[in-house]
């Protein structure tokens, strides 16, 4: 409980900082990378703090704060530092919400804190018990695939958008052939590494499980597919129909 508090304590001044940077830049993007960097920062002082074998806790430590570390570099460098604008999602939020979108990004931002902190609910888990196992080892592994397979799809998406011949078309290059977001599944993959590291113990299943509602029902999938539909139209619908949402699974032939 201390580490969720100081760690929370520590993300609220930091997506402070960062609402109050995106007042004057128009940008909300950031609060993505706080939410990144929560988590980074949190997982460190979970490994220096925590009850654990040390060993465990810096293997847990050291895989959640590279995830975390990762995708917020990611983020910074494609969509923060190229200048292309505002994420569609943000920019649409800011539109709906109008002159009243400084107060509820304040909510948004700070939301970001919060679900750090639940997050970091798995990773402190799986830092208790004792030195490192044939499970912990699994886990690494299955860290490792997920890590390796959303920076490579990543890096295909971004190989694809920064040819200006295929503007307006849509990505089904590498892993995007077999699922429509990838880097999600990836991404959500990456959560079960703390439940195989802790033997299936019951509060590292928020990981996966919260992961999943959020990719689908709050802010992942459900606006990716809004915007791309209305950016696309009919090729996007058509990749729609011959490939997977989200599991990676070979495509299949168009029912008109």
């Amino acid at each position: 409980m201390t580490v969720l508090v100081w760690s929370a304590a520590g993300a609220l001044v930091l997506l402070l900082t960062l609402w109050s940077i995106q007042l004057r830049t128009r940008d909300a993007a950031t609060a993505d990378i706080g939410w990144s960097l929560a988590i980074a920062g949190g997982a460190v002082l979970a490994a220096l703090v925590s009850h654990g074998d040390s060993t465990r806790r810096t293997l847990v430590g050291a895989i959640a704060a590279t995830w975390a570390l990762r995708l917020a570099w990611y983020l910074l460098v494609d969509r923060i530092l190229p200048g292309k604008g505002e994420d569609g999602r943000y920019h649409a939020m800011r539109n709906h919400w109008g002159a009243r979108a400084p107060q509820f990004f304040l909510l948004v931002y700070l939301g970001q804190g919060l679900i750090a902190a639940l997050f970091l609910v798995p990773i402190t888990a799986a830092m208790r018990g004792g030195p490192i196992d044939r499970w912990a080892l699994a886990g690494a592994l299955v860290w490792f695939i997920a890590v390796a397979g959303e920076t490579i799809a990543d890096r295909q998406l971004a190989a694809f958008r920064a040819n200006a011949a295929n503007r307006g078309m849509v990505c089904e290059a590498g892993l995007w052939r077999y699922s429509r977001h990838p880097n999600y599944f990836f991404e959500w993959l990456h959560w079960w590494a703390y439940v195989l590291i802790a033997h299936g113990a019951l509060p590292t299943l928020i990981g996966p499980a919260a992961m999943l509602i959020f990719l689908f029902r709050i802010t992942g999938i459900p606006w990716t597919e809004l915007q791309a539909e209305k950016s696309r139209g009919e090729r996007y619908r058509e990749y729609q129909r011959t490939t997977s949402i989200f599991i990676p699974w070979p495509p299949r032939r168009s029912v008109p």
